[in-house]
């Protein structure tokens, strides 16, 4: 193996590694909405500095790799995909602290009634499941499992069109609450633009593979 591919490898390793703990710390974000576990929350936000210190080590091996190997063809759409992926996968993990921050600032426990006109749970656990396609496709080099992110974000962009109104119907039965559906409406937000992380980082896989880039163009 020359060096370049023990390079590239060892990258590779580093993404996993990178997005294995930004799957940890939004899991753990959302545990600790729906138990309101402060404890949990706090350990998000401590665990953020861990997120940015990955994605420096990473840019700087990209760096390093791009000047000491000037790369060619797929391992430069490689290196081009994983720096755009890296960025993706801290801003996930800033979504992940900022949830947490709303876990501590809210007091009481959110209703199960909220959680449920609001379709939280359902979007937390659609914006987990296209993280994890997302790695599955990268580490499988599967491009039909990255185009299936799409459609998944098709589902958390409908319930935050939604959202306004399903909290609206919400606050008619129970006016009292406004504080708490305020904080969910801002979290439905957030797992909104966990989606269109994940939908970037399915591209970006697409991008590196099949040498296409399907940004703003159709994605089948």
């Amino acid at each position: 193996m020359i060096q370049l591919e023990v390079e590239l490898q060892h990258l590779r390793d580093e993404v996993n590694d990178m997005w294995g703990l930004v799957t940890s710390q939004l899991t753990r974000a959302g545990t600790s909405l729906f138990t309101l576990d402060k404890e949990l929350a706090r350990k998000v936000i401590q665990q953020e500095k861990k997120v940015n210190g990955s994605e420096l080590q990473i840019d700087l091996d990209c760096e390093n790799i791009f000047a000491l190997y000037t790369p060619v063809a797929v391992d430069l759409r490689f290196l081009l995909a994983v720096l755009k992926i890296n960025s993706n996968l801290e801003r996930i993990g800033d979504i992940a602290e900022g949830i947490a921050k709303y876990v501590l600032d809210a007091g009481g426990p959110f209703t199960p009634e909220l959680l449920k006109a609001t379709k939280v749970v359902e979007m937390y656990n659609e914006s987990m499941a296209m993280l994890g396609d997302a790695k599955v496709a990268f580490e499988k080099e599967d491009t039909v499992l990255a185009r299936g992110v799409f459609k998944k974000d098709e589902f958390l962009d409908t319930i935050n069109v939604n959202a306004n109104d399903l909290i609206e119907s919400y606050l008619e039965e129970y006016p009292g609450d406004l504080g708490h559906a305020l904080y969910i409406s801002s979290i439905i937000r957030k797992l909104e633009r966990v989606g269109d992380q994940s939908k970037n980082i399915a591209e970006e896989i697409i991008f590196y593979l099949e040498a296409k880039v399907v940004k703003h163009g159709k994605k089948n």
